[in-house]
């Protein structure tokens, strides 16, 4: 997959001269209904023997058009995890625009015609919600007038699943209750987070659980405070662990939020290591504990726990 950045205007040679399938969407969590726009996209492609093309931002418009922080805004997906995704679903070209006053000001006209007819898309596929411009006149059903007859438009319907739509926002919403079960099921595969494992206090080697302190990437959402079976990458292999999000507050107040994970059957120093970290399932709600005693009693329970969701799994 060829990965192309555009800061707007671009120039016509950044763009290479291939008709395209075009895909639209801002595709955070590039989730199940994400993935059927790009399936129906990739389908088209074939069948008019061309390539697949895609359309992202570099960061959600509301950076621009609620001069929201944009270190504020977390996502389920980093550009860097979109390509990863965009590429194991066939998209020969990606293309991620930067997201600037410049193009926010584009009239939906002028959108159309520089970055749907200006990248060769003889097809535009997008979800039905999708709009590129004030929603009431640049959505899919003006889409065609835009179009002025140069290219098809292809509207994909709403996906659900027990009346809920299919979508970010119900993703989150799972994931800030813990229910990692079904984020995971309207995403269509396992959540991750990229991380460093950097140092910490080393408060879980003394009661015999040593953890991984795992640093996240600044922008990546992280699931609700609690204790969840979870697998770490550590140089190319998967290791099972329990995790814990949360402040420690079992040894002092206001701590700053952690991650750490408790490795199984693992006994190496890897501090500095680039990690990954898939969130399966949440075991429990952080608590605070009387004693010592209690708490390694707990950390024995939990360790039993994601060893046997994990032998259930393989089930």
């Amino acid at each position: 997959m060829k990965v192309i950045k555009i800061h707007h205007p671009y120039y016509a040679d950044d763009i290479p001269n291939n008709d395209v399938v075009l895909a639209l969407g801002f595709f955070d969590g590039v989730h199940r209904g994400h993935q059927e726009v790009i399936k129906i996209a990739k389908k088209e492609a074939d069948r008019r023997g061309i390539k697949l093309a895609l359309m992202t931002f570099n960061h959600h418009p509301s950076v621009v058009f609620q001069k929201v922080d944009m270190m504020s805004i977390k996502y389920l997906t980093t550009v860097r995890e979109k390509e990863e995704l965009m590429a194991s679903l066939g998209v020969d070209i990606l293309y991620v625009i930067e997201f600037t006053s410049a193009f926010a000001n584009l009239s939906p006209q002028e959108f159309v015609d520089e970055y749907i007819v200006g990248l060769h898309a003889k097809a535009a596929v997008a979800g039905f919600d999708y709009t590129y411009g004030k929603a009431d006149i640049a959505n899919m059903q003006t889409l065609p007038n835009f179009a002025k007859g140069r290219f098809d438009v292809i509207e994909v319907k709403e996906k659900t699943e027990d009346h809920l739509k299919i979508s970010s926002t119900n993703i989150r919403e799972m994931m800030a209750n813990g229910d990692m079960e079904a984020a995971n099921h309207f995403l269509g595969y396992i959540y991750q987070i990229h991380g460093t494992v950097v140092h910490g206090d080393k408060r879980g080697r003394l009661l015999g659980y040593p953890t991984a302190n795992v640093k996240p990437t600044i922008q990546s959402l992280i699931p609700n405070v609690g204790v969840y079976a979870v697998k770490i990458k550590v140089a190319d292999h998967w290791y099972d662990g329990m995790a814990q999000i949360g402040y420690n507050i079992t040894f002092e107040k206001n701590r700053p939020m952690t991650i750490e994970v408790n490795i199984l059957d693992f006994d190496q120093d890897i501090y500095g290591e680039k990690v990954d970290v898939k969130w399966y399932h949440f075991l429990r709600s952080e608590m605070k504990f009387d004693s010592m005693d209690g708490l390694i009693n707990q950390l024995r329970q939990d360790e039993q726990d994601t060893r046997e969701f994990f032998k259930g799994l393989e089930k």
